[in-house]
């Protein structure tokens, strides 16, 4: 796996995140409750829509955008949510483990002392991910494990 690069999307560009997500199938992962196909204006009026939200491209060696995540405001100003977490395919094996450290980077950037998350259980590679990155399983409910890594 190439070396990633962040971009911080101060501008909440979102033109790359509708091409990322232009397949309904990675669209429903990502964000099972958002219009099909891809709507920026439902995503900047309600899923990224907070003033503190922040989003990320994660860039490949081109420059070109292959992941998307953002980090909104958790339990308190300390605590960053991970959520909208997207690799295309092309850019997975290996991918995760970089963005996984780019968003721990990230939050700490933001003043974040730790980082929760929530993951669907039959996610194995996800859940692997986390686990191996230091994410420590909070609860479970439904199909979603939530959970947390303290950042140091």
């Amino acid at each position: 796996m190439a070396d990633l690069a962040l971009r911080h999307n101060r501008e909440r560009d979102l033109a790359p995140l509708a091409r990322l997500l232009a397949d309904e199938a990675d669209l429903a992962l990502v964000n099972p409750n958002a219009k099909h196909p891809f709507d920026p204006l439902e995503w900047q009026e309600r899923w990224l829509h907070e003033l503190d939200d922040e989003s990320y491209y994660v860039l490949d060696e081109t420059g070109r955008e292959v992941g998307f995540f953002a980090l909104r405001v958790g339990v308190g100003p300390e605590v960053r949510h991970l959520t909208y977490v997207f690799v295309e395919e092309a850019a997975r094996g290996g991918a995760g483990t970089q963005l996984a450290g780019m968003a721990e980077e990230a939050a700490r950037a933001l003043g974040a002392m730790s980082i929760t998350l929530k993951v669907e259980l039959d996610n194995e590679p996800a859940l692997a991910l986390y686990r191996s990155s230091g994410y420590e399983e909070l609860g479970v409910q439904g199909n979603m494990a939530t959970m947390r890594r303290d950042l140091d």
